[in-house]
């Protein structure tokens, strides 16, 4: 197989008129075309309740307040609540059924339930670490290993941007909540991929991307001048070093300069009907999720391939019932603005958009009185997907009675990203980088399969 990095590194032209070329022999899926050109992945950081969302569970009514079976939590990871009296929590949510499917979604959700019959439910999604920042790590890199590349690295660097004045990879973030949890930069990093493949984080707060505009004095046809100037010092040096970070450097200044015109319209939603910005309930750049999301949009229009959303402050160990209220508040309505506003604009059908946390959250009590929260739970949540390729209108895998373990179609992260690379048209096992003598791959290498019962 040839290596990818290689090729690239002796190819003299830009990776967006390249991408389908320079995958490695065998990566694209011979038994599927594409059916998505991007991926917009809305992380909902902090864990959001599977109970109080998506998975109701009568069975935690009926026991509610009584102590939590051994047979469940013996020997199981549990974040804060280790050697702690365990008892059974009722679901706070009130539940209807939604759409022609009948979809069960909490009443925290009206928004989402109106996309009862475009969205698959996941209810038996399983990850491996118990705390934010390596679940975080897992969710985004298949691994709890710092330094890997995250997801959206590998598929820029698969795919390439559609874009020639934009970052094929784009994070956005927005905080709402009890506790926001920090988020790395690592966790958009490019890990041992070139530099040029990594997440670009924007700004709410002047310039969208950090050292956008020029100085005073410094005119374009100046900066021009200094970065053909540098671009040329950099490939007289690469003829040598055959570096390919000295490659990746070239490549960013020349992007870069392409932003300083691309950005500043991008970002300026005075070109949006006031339709559109009551739709989602934006009100400018202001760093709400709900401004996020229609940037969101926007980017998937001109050509962004993977574009993700964080929202922090989804940690409800406590005050439950508070804190989801104000989370979806500041989410639902804009979650369905965007899909609906994809749909409408026939983007929706070769988009994937994805919609979880890191882990969910325990079927037991946390905290004090009349204010219960729920600690950090791994084994059991709820995600959905909607968009190209997939099914909509149905709920995948279940969990036990008790909320507690993911028991029927248990999807791992890995299988998540398998399927993700399917819909893309890449195979996740041929997809691979040669990495200190191993063939290195997102889903990594213990088994991992396309979840086919959700896809179209």
């Amino acid at each position: 197989m040839i290596d990818r990095r290689t090729f690239l590194e002796h190819a003299g032209f830009g990776l967006g008129a390249a991408a389908l070329h320079s995958m490695a022999p065998g990566s694209l899926d011979p038994a599927v075309a594409p059916r998505i050109r991007r991926v917009i992945f809305l992380c909902m950081a902090g864990g959001p309740s599977q109970l109080e969302t998506f998975d109701y569970k009568p069975e935690l009514q009926r026991r509610d307040g009584q102590p939590m079976p051994a047979s469940f939590t013996k020997d199981q990871p549990i974040a804060q609540l280790q050697g702690q009296k365990l008892r059974v929590l009722r679901p706070l949510a009130r539940w209807g059924r939604y759409g022609e499917s009948g979809q069960t979604v909490s009443h925290w959700l009206p928004w989402t339930a109106r996309l009862a019959d475009d969205i698959a439910i996941i209810r038996s999604m399983k990850t491996t670490q118990i705390n934010h920042d390596p679940a975080h790590t897992v969710m985004n890199t298949g691994t709890a290993i710092s330094g890997r590349p995250s997801m959206g690295s590998w598929i820029n660097y698969g795919l390439g941007s559609e874009a020639d004045d934009l970052p094929g990879f784009v994070v956005l973030t927005s905080a709402k909540g009890r506790n926001p949890q920090p988020i790395a930069s690592r966790q958009w990093h490019s890990g041992f991929l070139p530099s040029r493949f990594q997440g670009v984080d924007f700004q709410s707060v002047g310039d969208p991307v950090h050292y956008l505009s020029n100085p005073p004095g410094v005119t374009r046809p100046g900066q021009r001048d200094v970065v053909d100037t540098v671009s040329e010092l950099n490939r007289l040096r690469n003829r040598v070093n055959r570096d390919p970070e000295t490659e990746a450097r070239i490549a960013q200044y020349e992007l870069a300069f392409r932003m300083q015109t691309s950005v500043p319209g991008l970002t300026d939603f005075s070109d949006e009907s006031p339709e559109v910005l009551d739709m989602y309930g934006a009100k400018g750049m202001d760093g709400s999720y709900a401004a996020n999301c229609l940037l969101a949009r926007r980017l998937a229009e001109r050509g962004v391939r993977f574009i993700q959303l964080y929202h922090r402050g989804w940690d409800h160990h406590g005050d439950l019932e508070r804190w989801m209220k104000v989370c979806c508040g500041a989410t639902d309505r804009a979650t369905w603005a965007l899909v609906t506003d994809l749909k409408q604009r026939g983007l929706l059908e070769d988009t994937l958009v994805v919609w979880g946390g890191e882990f969910g959250r325990t079927p037991m009590f946390q905290g004090k009185g009349k204010h219960p929260g729920r600690d950090h739970h791994i084994k059991g949540f709820s995600m959905w997907l909607c968009g190209g390729g997939v099914k909509g209108g149905i709920t995948h895998g279940a969990t036990d009675e008790l909320g507690y373990n993911a028991v029927d179609k248990v999807v791992t992260v890995h299988d998540l990203h398998a399927t993700m690379l399917h819909l893309l048209g890449i195979d996740h096992e041929r997809f691979t980088v040669k990495h200190q003598g191993l063939d290195m791959r997102l889903t990594g290498v213990e088994p991992a399969r396309v979840v086919r019962e959700v896809l179209a």
